[in-house]
């Protein structure tokens, strides 16, 4: 409802009006003077973390933020009533990746560039205004002839040849009318492209809750907030490089395939240098911290986007490659046209009109914003390359644990062979699990904070034996915990014989984790692992939405295999399977011309996902996972994949249509143009004017 007597709110924290109302959405307007960048961004962040809201716009210009929020409406109120600038401690990088900043930027730049050419008509007399658009014309001119050089037929050629012939002709107004468009349209183009690759970094930008801060020999886990330059933390296998500093001691094999595109890891050592958003795939390493700002991350991410050839879809390679190729054929237009009717207005109609500009942005765009739309689903997507590669994807694998059953996993029982109390037991289990997070691991911390099991770090280093267990030592005494298959078979560890028929009445329903010492049996947790209860759901509806085979793998045994398998329906399933398993799989079906996807959360799965075609992590599971994989998708709801192919298929179907679109538009133009019908400037300014709507189409949600 609109307000006709808005209500003024607030007192020495912030005043602020409403100025509009509907259920669900509030329209405020902050009662200050002006608000600069920076405060729009603290206020963004402020009202975003209300448990309540769901979203919010504010405009620095106008002073108002429109507000989108379920529940009580109250409590927004009351949250806004206490809302101060000064007292909202924001993470450092926010403000300078907002993007504010580059569209206020551009926004001057563009109604300069208005205000400054209708001066110029207006108040400029003519033979100055003629003798200064000759003089710019030959920056055109001059990157023609570069091209020319370096024997490329570009669009700087076509615009060369446009503005060139209209100077030689003496027609000043038509040439810098083409300059003026050509620059709007390079002026927009840069605007939408920085604009796309803002809001993707943004979405891939670092996030790092909690970290391992050494003091005085001790490890203390720490919100990341806390950290300060100068502090060291400790990197583990399987974790994600919080900040940028360099090695004080260990060693490590370190995954930069986010920031150089390496497949390869890096071996690092002591005084050897990291950085944030990189992974530990092997070792362990204590980092001197040197920067905790955000800011580096986004730039690196952002040089990321625009450099690396592998994000790209070949939709959008074959774009550019098309967009190269027609410049010839519109110069043999122009050409021909002029030959044909020897009216060189007619032949400038065709030039001033070429399929490349939309050609090589609106692709892009699309592309981009598609990844962006995603984000609003909870997915991060890292290139256009792996949304065509899910559109055309016919074989579809999933791990169990963390995938198909539930996220969060849970202690049911902890069954004790010796003296030790269960409590005890569960304690040790959880020092040594916290440092490797699995799903299966945190259900055990989980568990020893529920009980109130605090404990100091009494172990010495931690091994993790990948798809196995983990091995340490306290008390100078050998301890592990994993599968049956590493305590028993690995290991060779003994169940004592009083206590056989205890292990024999074990749970059936719970997955197992074994806990020995000095190679005998003294505790095993029973984890219940349920099967989510969209999953079936899901395996139907993608199926449905073109999947051909879908496959279930996991280390779980035939029993529990099958049971899984058999409840949620999917064509084919492999029990007790390796990491190398899972990757040779998805090789062998790739060989037979598949395009393959899987979906994993755990250190064990990330060799099939970097063999995949596509490599989906569950986003709450090993951090090592979500770094090699090409898409992260939350952890609450599987829907997420069905949504994910539907934006795929919608995203390819829109590249289908711009191609229509830019290839109609432009040869309608190119007629006018020669039929007299349209002068150049109009050709010009309507090429232009389309290419920039069929962008901005282009950014438009692909899933309404």
């Amino acid at each position: 409802m609109d307000l006709d007597s808005p209500f003024l709110f607030g007192g020495i924290k912030l005043k602020f009006i409403i100025k509009h109302e509907i259920k669900g959405r509030l329209r405020i307007h902050m009662v200050q003077n002006t608000m600069s960048f920076e405060e729009a961004d603290i206020l963004t962040y402020y009202v975003l973390r209300l448990n309540n809201v769901t979203g919010v716009k504010v405009y620095e210009r106008t002073g108002d933020a429109a507000i989108e929020y379920v529940g009580d409406r109250e409590e927004v109120i009351g949250a806004l009533k206490c809302f101060c600038y000064e007292d909202v401690e924001m993470p450092e990088g926010i403000a300078e990746t907002s993007g504010r900043a580059l569209n206020a930027e551009y926004t001057e730049k563009l109604v300069n560039k208005v205000l400054f050419r209708m001066g110029g008509k207006l108040f400029v007399p003519y033979s100055i205004r003629a003798v200064y658009t000759a003089f710019k014309a030959l920056k055109y001119i001059g990157k023609g002839l570069q091209s020319l050089r370096r024997a490329k037929l570009e669009v700087s050629v076509l615009d060369a040849v446009a503005v060139g012939v209209s100077v030689i002709r003496r027609d000043m107004n038509t040439a810098s009318s083409v300059m003026f468009l050509l620059g709007i349209g390079e002026l927009l183009e840069e605007w939408t492209h920085k604009k796309s690759v803002g809001d993707l970094a943004r979405s891939m930008s670092l996030k790092v809750g909690r970290v391992w801060l050494r003091q005085e020999g001790q490890e203390i886990l720490v919100p990341a907030s806390q950290i300060q330059p100068g502090d060291e933390v400790v990197v583990r296998m399987g974790n994600v490089i919080p900040f940028d500093g360099s090695i004080v001691s260990g060693e490590a094999m370190v995954n930069q395939a986010s920031l150089t595109g390496e497949s390869l890891p890096v071996r690092k050592e002591a005084d050897g240098y990291v950085y944030a958003g990189t992974v530990v795939e092997e070792g362990e390493v204590v980092i001197a911290v040197k920067a905790v700002s955000g800011a580096t991350r986004f730039e690196k991410i952002v040089k990321m986007i625009e450099d690396s050839e592998k994000l790209k879809s070949t939709a959008e390679s074959k774009a550019e490659h098309l967009a190269d190729k027609l410049v010839p054929y519109t110069l043999f237009g122009t050409a021909g046209v002029w030959l044909a009717t020897r009216n060189v207005t007619k032949a400038l109609a065709v030039l001033m009109v070429d399929f490349s500009c939309a050609l090589k942005l609106a692709m892009p765009i699309a592309v981009l914003s598609a990844i962006r739309e995603a984000g609003f689903y909870h997915m991060t997507v890292k290139g256009g390359k792996y949304l065509e590669a899910v559109d055309e994807a016919s074989t579809i694998v999933f791990d169990k644990t963390g995938t198909l059953t539930k996220a969060r996993p849970t202690v049911k029982e902890v069954v004790t062979f010796g003296n030790n109390t269960e409590d005890e037991m569960l304690r040790i289990a959880a020092c040594m699990e916290e440092h490797f997070p699995h799903s299966m691991a945190k259900a055990v911390v989980k568990e020893a904070q529920d009980r109130g099991l605090e404990h100091e770090e009494m172990h010495s280093k931690v091994d993790y034996i990948v798809a196995h267990g983990i091995s340490t030592s306290i008390e100078g005494k050998k301890v592990i915990i994993g599968s049956a298959h590493f305590v028993f078979e690995d290991e060779k560890c003994e169940i004592r014989e009083e206590f056989q028929s205890r292990y024999k009445e074990l749970r059936t329903d719970c997955s197992h984790l074994y806990l020995a010492v000095n190679g005998v049996l003294e505790a095993v947790i029973c984890i219940e692992d349920p099967l989510r209860e969209e999953a079936p759901a899901v395996i139907t509806s993608l199926k449905r939405a073109g999947f051909t085979k879908v496959v279930m793998m996991t280390g779980d045994s035939e029993r529990t295999a099958a049971a899984v398998a058999g409840q949620v329906g999917v064509d084919e399933y492999y029990s007790e399977v390796l990491p190398e398993d899972k990757a040779r799989f998805i090789e062998e079906e790739k060989k037979s011309g598949c395009k393959v996807i899987m979906i994993g959360d755990g250190i064990n799965d990330s060799p099939a996902l970097s063999a995949a075609d596509v490599g989906i992590a569950i986003s709450d599971g090993a951090e090592i996972a979500r770094e090699i994989a090409d898409i992260t998708i939350s952890a609450d709801d599987l829907y997420e994949i069905v949504t994910l192919k539907i934006l795929s298929q919608s995203l390819m179907k829109r590249i289908h249509s711009n191609y229509r679109k830019i290839v109609g538009i432009n040869a309608a133009l190119i007629l006018l143009g020669v039929g007299g019908v349209i002068q150049p400037t109009t050709s010009a300014f309507l090429h232009n004017a389309s290419t920039l709507g069929i962008s901005l189409s282009s950014m438009r949600n692909l899933i309404s």
